[in-house]
């Protein structure tokens, strides 16, 4: 799946080979795999995981912002 995370200023991350996406949810955190469901999701402030497929972790601090998954594609825009 792909992922990209954006901030008004900047692109954070930009990678396709991503096997999960774990967001900080208004109502806690939760996980994008991979062919997950179509959904927007609004952001609070916390961290994203992002585990790559050689099972590296990044982690991205973000203030709140808002998701949308479709067709294996994740897009953060992040403030």
């Amino acid at each position: 799946m792909t992922l990209e995370i954006i901030t008004p200023d900047k692109s954070l991350f930009r990678g396709n080979e991503i096997s999960l996406v774990q967001m900080p949810g208004l109502d806690g955190l939760f996980e994008v795999l991979e062919n997950h469901a179509p959904m927007i999701a609004a952001l609070k402030e916390g961290k994203i995981k992002v585990v790559d497929q050689k099972n590296e972790t990044q982690w991205f601090e973000i203030k709140g912002g808002i998701a949308e998954i479709l067709n294996n594609k994740v897009l953060v825009l992040a403030s």
